[in-house]
């Protein structure tokens, strides 16, 4: 049975750090390039990040270029997203997917306010 399991979300104050896991079970996961997306209300789903399988090549989002970082534990099945100088508009739920294989977590809240 094929699993992603997200955690880490929460709430944060702008300016502020989260670091969200994605935790993969059924799969290959060392063979799979791994994905960060998210979702406000009431707007569409955006890429965040990416990882090929063997973390050779990362993508960002321009919106996020130089605050988040993407890695991943192929030893541990899991992928992070690391989140710094959080912004209001960071706010959404974030889930993890294996594009390729079309598999996804259920998500996690990030709500960055003051």
């Amino acid at each position: 049975q094929v699993q992603l399991v997200e955690s880490g979300g929460g709430l944060v104050q702008p300016g502020g750090s989260l670091r969200l896991s994605c935790a993969t079970s059924g799969f290959t996961f060392s063979r799979h390039p791994m994905r960060w997306y998210r979702q406000a209300p009431g707007k569409e789903r955006e890429l965040v990040a990416g990882i090929s399988s063997d973390s050779s090549i990362t993508n960002y989002g321009d919106s996020v270029k130089g605050r988040f970082a993407i890695a991943r534990d192929n030893a541990k099945n899991t992928v992070y997203l690391q989140m710094n100088s959080l912004k209001p508009e960071d706010t959404a739920v974030y889930y993890c997917a294996a594009p390729l294989l079309g598999f996804w977590g259920q998500g996690t809240q990030v709500t960055v306010s003051s």
